[in-house]
């Protein structure tokens, strides 16, 4: 980033992700560190208020539960991963038949507790064994496995690369067991729905039922690795605090000390870095992939390979029914709607989309930051029962034929956010609101696709500015950027955090300093902001930002951040600016991804 004025053309992709909310008689505003542009918002329509019915599991249990753990499973190349197999039972043996199999495949552990298995009435997650045995006893084998190199795997850790290969393997050796009748459904939060899309983008055997829980890369160079052509310093992060559970630095414990004491916050601040002289460098195969990452700026070959590129790989996906579930505080609602449209359109499973308010994989929260959605929030008792039968019921009526109505339900279900009081609720968070609503296509299919304009007078309006409108511009510092308040992020910790916050720096927040004021106020943050609205709007769906700018620098980037604008009332004197969605370009990739060139600075 650095100054900004002027007329230079960017030529935008949609580079800013998928936002839902209503806005009632407020305003809302772009924060922008730019001078002049348009801003394209998606206008929903009214719909009928629909909510999937919850549907109570008809099946009882009827095994017990019989598991062989670490059987170690030959991939092509020699490599054995470490996979647990839970089998229904009587008696204390094996059932002697064949069952549908649900597969998870995790680097976190195949034998911890996973997070995705919260409920809003018990914090504490169930275990994966729990959720093994909820799957078994109703006539399913379930398979968790350790991706290579984590835990008791073998071979080395490369980030996503390897799982598209050991998926189907993997796969490939399910449907050649004795105990397995041929057909496999997936699951998995997070990193497990981005191994589902890895085996999905392989043609993997056998699979005929899919539920991705926030994940599942559609181009991860467009979201969840880069972005718009920055790298996504969440990824260090990650390998920073999963490095620390690796088996080298867990076999060594001066390594294991020497991480432990690691400043990651100092780090941040003595960028850049070099191989060999980063936080990472005392667990190498971990600080490979992230400069490999990192260093591959331009959209190449790199990141269209099996494992971060579903995109190219569409037509390979089985014919399966897939689920597909994020959160507009997620870092993949745009991962999880790029890959509805595509799927839903070419392949002949039925594909469903599910997005709720959350963070990533929160789905048991009724509130994400500062922010409250009220009760409605959750899936539980609202979109399912609860989150297992949501699960059940899929791979109930796709794995084994059962009748239970799931066909008849909406493709797609999203939490539309807002009509709240705007008040502090007993938590101390501020009352914002929401409903679910049901859907026929993503996106929406009587959306209105409305142009806001940012105007010299740092309004924004659905009016065209007048022609030779006077440039705005900043300055900007780069040894003191603006702070990152929430947003779509996870796995930033002690960097950042994601939800929605009102955006003003805070000593919680990175980069912020005294004396903490709103962004709005900051001199490199330009505010471009509506009247008052005189009547509730809603906004849904994907938001492009166009721009024309000019810089004294031959690249920097530009950030866009739309905001929901809350008056002051008794509870936020100065009012509270919620973070709805943003997005970033970096400048020399303004007319090709794969081509980047400088600016001419001026």
């Amino acid at each position: 980033m650095a100054a900004g004025h002027g007329h230079e053309a960017i030529k935008p992709e949609q580079w800013v992700k998928p936002s839902n909310l209503p806005l009632s008689r407020r305003q809302f505003g772009e924060t922008l560190l730019k001078a002049a542009g348009l801003l394209a918002f998606p206008v929903a329509g009214c719909a009928d208020l629909r909510q999937t019915p919850a549907v109570d599991a008809t099946q009882q249990p009827e095994f017990d539960v019989i598991v062989s753990s670490d059987v170690m499973v030959p991939m092509r190349d020699g490599v054995r991963l470490a996979t647990d197999v839970y089998v229904p039972g009587r008696n204390g043996k094996p059932v002697e038949q064949r069952f549908p199999v649900i597969l998870e495949r995790t680097p976190y552990d195949k034998t911890a507790d996973s997070r995705s298995e919260r409920t809003p009435a018990v914090e504490k997650p169930k275990s994966r064994a729990e959720v093994a045995a909820f799957f078994v006893r109703r006539g399913y084998i379930v398979i968790y496995q350790d991706c290579r190199g984590r835990y008791n795997s073998e071979g080395s850790y490369v980030k996503y690369l390897s799982d598209g290969a050991d998926g189907y393997d993997t796969c490939a050796w399910i449907v050649k067991q004795p105990w397995s009748d041929g057909v496999i459904g997936t699951m998995g939060l997070s990193y497990a729905a981005h191994t589902q899309a890895a085996l999905g983008s392989a043609g993997a055997p056998g699979v005929k039922a899919m539920f991705l829980d926030s994940g599942g890369f559609s181009n991860a160079y467009q979201g969840g690795i880069r972005q718009g052509g920055a790298f996504e310093l969440k990824q260090v992060t990650w390998a920073f605090n999963e490095g620390l559970n690796s088996p080298q630095i867990r076999k060594d414990p001066a390594k294991l000390a020497a991480m432990q004491a690691t400043d990651l916050k100092d780090w941040f601040r003595r960028m850049p870095w070099r191989r060999g002289a980063s936080p990472l460098s005392l667990v190498p195969d971990y600080e490979e992939y992230i400069f490999d990452q990192w260093e591959h700026g331009d959209f190449d070959v790199f990141w269209k390979q099996l494992g971060i590129y579903a995109a190219g790989y569409y037509r390979e996906f089985p014919d399966a029914a897939i689920v597909l579930m994020s959160s507009w505080y997620d870092p993949y609602p745009r991962t999880a709607t790029e890959n509805y449209i595509a799927l839903s359109r070419i392949k002949r499973g039925p594909v469903r989309l599910i997005l709720g308010p959350w963070t990533h994989g929160d789905r048991q929260l009724t509130y994400v930051g500062d922010v409250d959605f009220g009760p409605a929030a959750t899936i539980d008792g609202n979109v399912a029962t609860d989150f297992l039968t949501l699960r059940l019921r899929w791979f109930d009526r796709w794995l084994r034929a059962i009748g239970n109505g799931v066909d008849n339900e909406p493709a797609v279900q999203i939490f539309v956010m807002g009509g709240g009081s705007g008040r502090k609720n007993a938590a101390g968070r501020l009352d914002h609101g929401g409903r679910w609503r049901a859907e026929k296509d993503w996106p929406i299919p009587d959306t209105r696709w409305t142009p806001y304009y940012l105007q010299a007078n740092r309004s924004l309006s659905p009016e065209k500015p007048a022609a030779g409108a006077s440039p705005l511009s900043y300055e900007f510092d780069p040894r003191n950027p603006v702070p990152t308040i929430g947003g779509n992020i996870t796995s930033g910790r002690p960097i950042m955090v994601g939800g929605a916050f009102d955006q003003r720096e805070a000593p919680d927040f990175y980069g912020s300093t005294p004396p903490y004021r709103p962004l709005a106020e900051r001199p490199d943050v330009l505010v471009f902001q509506t009247p008052p609205l005189t009547e509730d709007i809603e906004v849904t769906g994907p938001l492009t930002v166009n721009l024309w700018i000019s810089s004294n620098c031959s690249d920097t980037d530009f950030t866009a951040k739309l905001i929901d604008v809350y008056p002051p009332n008794p509870d936020y004197p100065e009012g509270f600016a919620m973070n709805l969605t943003d997005g970033i370009l970096r400048a020399r990739y303004r007319d090709s991804w794969e081509k980047p060139t400088p600016m001419m600075p001026g």
